[in-house]
């Protein structure tokens, strides 16, 4: 059963849905649905006012937007090794050298599909058991406030909590995640080629089933509402 949110979101001050990454065996129940145009590039950032309201984008293996996207969140290999790295390396300047550029390339693990589709769209209690990851859509203030929450349990000896690993921007919403079943986050939307299509203030914070169920439990004795954030809430009020 999906964890109530309520409080989390109210304490964080947030306006912006959060964003359930779902592995489907269908769409029903997941409408309004966004149906990207077979063959078109487009980064599925792109849709980010859709998410604000409300819509579901859909992603399958015939039909995914971008290369990244195919190659990373439905393991379909678009262009040739070599091309992937020539692009990144020298078309992109994204690593030191090429080498580095290479084992990158080797050794990342795109997500593998358990089922037909992929969705990114609003949380939906009835479909808790198909979510694989939840993206909060926060600004610098939230962000230190949910790095703090993902650390809250966290203790000498675990592994991170909060990690910002080098990759797309998909990657960071699915399978930069070792290991999904352990309470993790990232700090994501760091990708420069699919930041054009957010606020400039705008971060992701992704995180695994179990730290939303962490986070999710936060409470009255948690920094939630305690001085260091009322007095963040004051500074902020008393600035605008």
């Amino acid at each position: 059963m999906m964890p109530d949110q309520k409080t989390l979101v109210t304490r964080l001050g947030l306006t912006n849905p959060l964003l359930g990454m779902y592995d489907s065996p269908d769409t029903s129940g997941f409408e309004p649905l966004i149906t990207l145009k077979p063959g078109k590039h487009m980064c599925i950032f792109r849709f980010y006012e859709n998410f604000l309201k409300g819509e579901t984008l859909q992603i399958t293996k015939d039909n995914f937007g971008c290369g990244g996207a195919g190659s990373h969140l439905c393991g379909v290999q678009t262009r040739s090794r070599e091309d992937y790295v020539t692009f990144l390396f020298e078309g992109e300047g994204l690593k030191a050298t090429r080498p580095i550029m290479e084992n990158w390339f080797d050794k990342r693990k795109p997500y593998e599909m358990e089922n037909p589709y992929i969705l990114m769209g609003p949380l939906r209690p009835e479909k808790y058991e198909l979510l694989k990851t939840v993206t909060f859509f926060v600004n610098p203030d939230q962000l230190s406030m949910l790095v703090i929450g993902a650390n809250y349990w966290s203790v000498p000896g675990d592994p991170p909590a909060v990690i910002a690993p080098f990759g797309s921007g998909c990657m960071e919403l699915l399978p930069l995640f070792e290991d999904l079943q352990r309470p993790q986050a990232i700090i994501g939307a760091t990708d420069i080629a699919m930041r054009q299509y957010l606020p400039p203030d705008i971060l992701a914070f992704t995180v695994t089933v179990p730290m939303f169920e962490q986070l999710c439990s936060l409470d009255e004795k948690s920094f939630l509402f305690k001085p260091f954030i009322k007095n963040l809430k004051k500074s902020r009020a008393s600035a605008s």
